[in-house]
């Protein structure tokens, strides 16, 4: 039988090791650089983020939005902290978000946490010495498909001047016959309602999309194609693949200074802060 291309652990021979260093960065990460932890963003159980802030803080900052993956049954904020280093490192504040897991929450629920956040970001920006007309928003995995509901197209701006996913789902079908049937069940109606492929998207938005080269096909099918659906909408949009990255070693690198992966998420924040400015 062959391996199910969405099981990432049976691609990734080293995935335990990875999952392990992230979690030692992001312990180092929280003990050293400047933040405030838990702030709530809703009433609800586990709706909370983390937000962390550059060395030389002060006003006016760019808030960055980093959402982890986890097929939305795993994983919390503070397994992903170390991303933060290279968020505040682009002299932005970094606020890393909880949401709810699968299967215990449905995934309207998660959605809806994710929009609550961004919603709170925007009003409370200054509260952090940040400013509203420089949000950006980031994800891995199923945090990148999270994150493309906050740049939904509507009568109003987004305010999310930048998006950058990684290593994303944008078809939620194909899961539907992977060994996540058993572990999340998606139904027929949450993938009609929540496959970024069958959405609108705000044209001002720039998007970065980001794959690992080792990546299984799924993965670079659903980027290319996702990629396409942005530019038929009018977004400018940017795709690439990271040689020699996949699904696990990306995410690690986006926290490790002097990779092309931290390179480049910092380069992503510092260029949208400089076009909304």
């Amino acid at each position: 039988m062959a391996a199910d291309p969405f099981r990432i652990r049976d691609h990734v021979a080293d995935f335990d090791a990875i999952v392990g260093d992230i979690r030692a960065r992001s312990l180092a990460t929280r003990r050293t650089v400047a933040m405030e932890a838990n702030i709530a963003y809703g009433t609800g159980r586990g709706e909370t983020l983390d937000i962390f802030l550059p060395d030389s803080a002060g006003s006016e900052m760019p808030i960055h939005m980093f959402i982890h993956g986890g097929y939305w049954r795993m994983f919390s904020k503070e397994d992903f902290s170390c991303v933060a280093e290279t968020i505040t490192g682009a002299g932005a504040v970094a606020a890393v978000v909880d949401y709810s897991l699968m299967p215990m929450a449905r995934m309207d629920v998660l959605v809806g946490q994710v929009l609550q956040a961004k919603a709170f970001l925007l009003a409370h920006a200054d509260r952090f010495g940040a400013t509203s007309k420089r949000f950006s928003v980031s994800g891995h995995s199923a945090g990148a498909h999270l994150a493309t509901f906050l740049f939904h197209r509507s009568p109003a701006h987004s305010s999310v001047i930048a998006a950058f996913l990684l290593g994303g789902l944008y078809d939620l079908e194909p899961l539907q016959t992977s060994f996540l049937r058993d572990e999340i069940a998606l139904s027929d109606e949450e993938v009609r309602r929540f496959t970024p492929m069958r959405h609108e998207h705000d044209p001002a938005t720039r998007v970065a999309i980001m794959t690992g080269g080792l990546e299984t096909t799924p993965f670079k099918i659903q980027a290319n194609a996702f990629r396409d659906t942005l530019v038929d909408q009018g977004l400018e949009v940017r795709a690439s693949h990271v040689a020699g990255g996949n699904h696990m070693s990306t995410v690690r690198d986006l926290a490790m200074i002097g990779t092309p992966m931290a390179a480049a998420l910092r380069a992503f924040i510092a260029t949208g802060s400089q076009r909304a400015g």
